[in-house]
């Protein structure tokens, strides 16, 4: 073989060398996709897209994640069915979503098994939710990372009421879901299922005398401008996980997967925050505007849930709800 045969060679071998390096270096950045339905102005976005650039920051630049909102890669079952065919690598989403392939999780939408919000963050930390987490991830391959408190459901009427007797009789739009429900027809109202772009219309016109909401979702959908007052019934405290691929998942390390719960953990606190303080400071506006802000007998309201709608009537267990109920 001649020298210059042998010279071509050995740059091609260079060259190809160089060629794979420079496939490894490509190759070491992922980029992953973090998609959900809210807007772009709400805690649950932009603490998202903080937590995207504190997770490349702490892996040295190895995951890069675009955080798509506002049903961007699609709606809510959209984006959890993409979690399993790999269309989507991480997500927020509520758990009623996770609860149709492993319905146990669903037990965090039983009316008043949460005190609060703290009560809420309290349960994603116990020992219960953590058996939740890895029969979940042992069904769908799924890993749920954090929890993040969305907010107190409460009631809006045009007459006030101070406890569970009040209710019986009103006309109240609710989603069609039997934990949505349980409450007003366990005290003798009268539950309307109503598309939810057609609440104010109805709630204007006198279709419904009531609906039950956010605080956040009653100033943004102005239903505080057809109601005379809110009852602070906080039926439902509700909450959104942030979950990540089993094909993302399972690739990770150790280390990565710390770097991953940690930060997501530390964004679903701030958000946390963020939605107490908007709802602290709504009650507060509400009076405001003219409202009347109703305390209500709690009691009143558990007891009639918990006899007419049992756990065991809609799928839960009473072992599970005494174990949420002991979380501090």
């Amino acid at each position: 073989m001649s020298k210059r045969l042998t010279f071509k060679a050995a740059a091609a071998i260079g060259l190809l060398a160089l060629g794979t390096l420079a496939g490894v270096g490509a190759q070491a950045q992922q980029k992953l996709k973090w998609a959900h339905v809210y807007e772009t102005s709400e805690p649950y976005h932009t603490e998202s897209v903080w937590a995207a650039a504190e997770i490349k920051k702490r892996t040295n630049g190895k995951f890069d994640i675009q955080v798509f909102p506002a049903s961007s890669l699609g709606k809510e079952t959209d984006i959890n069915q993409g979690l399993t065919l790999g269309t989507v690598d991480m997500i927020i989403s509520g758990p009623s979503f996770a609860a149709r392939a492993y319905p146990r999780i669903g037990i965090a939408y039983y009316p008043f098994i949460f005190r609060d919000g703290d009560h809420l963050i309290a349960y994603s930390k116990s020992p219960v939710f953590q058996e939740m987490v890895n029969e979940f991830r042992a069904k769908t391959g799924i890993q749920i990372t954090a929890y993040t408190y969305y907010g107190a459901r409460h009631t809006t009427a045009q007459k006030p009421f101070t406890n569970c007797a009040g209710m019986k009789g009103i006309k109240i739009r609710v989603p069609d879901v039997p934990a949505y429900r349980a409450t007003p027809e366990s005290c003798g109202a009268n539950p309307t299922p109503i598309a939810f772009a057609e609440v104010y219309l109805a709630l204007q016109n006198g279709t419904v005398e009531a609906q039950e909401n956010p605080l956040t979702t009653i100033e943004a959908k102005k239903f505080f401008e057809v109601q005379k007052a809110i009852m602070l019934t906080g039926h439902i405290v509700d909450g959104l996980t942030t979950q990540i691929a089993p094909h993302i998942w399972n690739k990770l390390t150790d280390a990565e997967k710390k770097i991953f719960s940690d930060v997501t953990q530390e964004a679903a606190l701030r958000a946390t925050a963020q939605i107490k303080k908007r709802e602290a400071e709504l009650v507060e506006e509400f009076k405001g505007k003219g409202l009347q802000i109703v305390q209500v007998d709690r009691k009143s309201f558990v007891d009639a849930v918990l006899k007419n709608k049992t756990l065991e009537s809609l799928g839960f267990t009473r072992a599970d709800y005494d174990r949420i109920q002991a979380a501090k």
